[in-house]
């Protein structure tokens, strides 16, 4: 079947789902960036007080929160764990680059 051969109610959902999607799409990339720009000051933040780039513990209490989020939300908790944890990854990457890029303060 060619999109061609699609019935046009069909095809018109299609586009308005589609168009919605692409919308959603937008809003993510958005947050994701607000987001890093809040952990970039984070960063600034541990590297001027030579605090180490990782906290386990905070990861592992977001995590949870975000698990309990997901399941009330209907969202895959294992999912929506997979995906912090990949959030979670960048955000030390770019705690160490601020880090190794920060000079001590006097008296360290």
């Amino acid at each position: 079947m060619t999109t061609s051969d699609i019935d046009e109610g069909v095809r018109a959902e299609l586009t308005r789902l589609r168009e919605s999607i692409d919308n959603i799409d937008a809003a993510v990339v958005y947050m994701l960036a607000e987001r890093f720009k809040c952990t970039q000051q984070v960063g600034h933040l541990k590297a001027e007080h030579r605090l180490p780039p990782a906290d386990p513990a905070r990861e592992a209490r977001q995590i949870e929160r975000l698990r309990q989020l997901a399941g009330s939300a209907n969202l895959d908790p294992a999912f929506a764990e997979k995906l912090l944890n990949f959030i979670i990854a960048e955000v030390i990457r770019h705690h160490e680059t601020i880090a190794e890029s920060t000079p001590p303060t006097p008296g360290d």
